[in-house]
């Protein structure tokens, strides 16, 4: 006989902490609305002066200040969907919405970077008069509006792969600005146009790298990963010292999203005779999966005979097989 027990939700989420989470999460959108003002200013300014001057960099920055606006554009769309209650196809709810927007949003950063390098590359050989006064002018006041921008995006970008990866593009631009404001005052002293490609290359190297980093956290959650930090074999010899289960197996663990972690698992027991003994045991053992190891859903798959499925992860029990034949491991 199988029993399947099911942990829904938190015990601590209260209506209260409900509606707490619901008004940051009405806070985060608003800083995201202004965040997508200002850069979309920004990118109109800076493709103008870009024009104007003659300046790769500007028109760099000004290019990847296009693609932020459309990038927290996205992250925007992304986390309105993610805020839909679950529904009858989407039983875990909607969040991981935010995962898909953070993973177009570093896609798009990194073909950027791609595009920057190739174009520095072409201006490196092909150098061209450049407006160093204009440059210099255009990026301070495109750097005072993405640190203005970079000052709405941190707090909500602790909690949110969508909301950081498009941190990552302000901080790539306040970055961007810097070099041309640097560019700017090397082209007016020295004359010295070649920064301008060099510059342009620093800026892409830098994308690539943080994009990259957030790309694989990302690229993890959307596979199911278990987190890197949880130990399945600890988890389990644990749950095994606890009095009734004869061995845990069948483990799955992943995490639903950024924040929430479910497991999965098949528990061989023995010595519970009587109902209240046996959900009593599922709550200890959610409870420890709780406090212990983060797990915010844990389904429970409870066993009195052998089991019979395939094609899990599975641990290897040899003191099991010689103290309980009644419960063979399929590995």
């Amino acid at each position: 006989m199988k029993t399947a027990m099911h942990q829904d939700k938190h015990p601590n989420e209260s209506g209260h902490n409900h509606d707490d989470h619901r008004h940051a999460e009405d806070t985060d959108t608003t800083r995201l609305i202004l965040a997508v003002v200002f850069n979309g200013l920004i990118t109109a300014a800076e493709f103008v002066a870009g024009i104007v001057a003659g300046s790769l960099t500007l028109l760099a920055d000004a290019a990847h200040n296009l693609s932020d606006t459309a990038s927290m554009g996205t992250s925007l769309i992304a986390r309105k969907i993610s805020s839909r209650e679950a529904d009858a196809r989407r039983t875990f709810g909607y969040e991981r919405a935010e995962l898909i927007g953070a993973f177009i949003n570093l896609l798009t950063l990194i073909l950027i970077a791609l595009y920057l390098i190739f174009e520095a590359v072409k201006r490196y050989f092909n150098p061209t008069t450049i407006d160093g006064t204009l440059m210099i002018w255009v990026g301070l006041a495109t750097l005072l509006g993405n640190v203005a921008t970079a000052f709405v995006l941190h707090k909500p970008s602790q909690d949110s792969l969508n909301i950081r990866s498009a941190f990552v593009h302000i901080v790539a631009d306040a970055l961007g600005s810097v070099a041309v404001v640097v560019g700017g005052v090397l082209i007016l002293w020295y004359d010295w146009t070649l920064i301008d490609p060099i510059l342009t290359v620093l800026i892409a190297c830098y994308i690539l790298i943080h994009s990259y980093k957030m790309l694989r956290e990302t690229i993890s959650i959307l596979m199911e990963s278990a987190p890197r930090d949880f130990d399945i074999e600890a988890m389990a010899a644990e749950i095994e010292k606890m009095v009734g289960v004869l061995n845990i197996h069948h483990i799955h663990v992943w995490r639903l999203d950024e924040s929430r972690v479910a497991l999965e698992a098949h528990v061989a027991i023995q010595g519970v005779s009587d109902l209240d003994a046996l959900e009593q045991l599922k709550m200890r053992i959610k409870d420890r999966l709780r406090s212990g190891y983060g797990v915010d859903h844990a389904t429970l798959e409870f066993e009195f005979g052998a089991c019979t499925d395939e094609g899990a992860f599975n641990r290897e029990h040899p003191a099991d097989e010689a103290s309980a034949p009644a419960h063979p491991q399929h590995e």
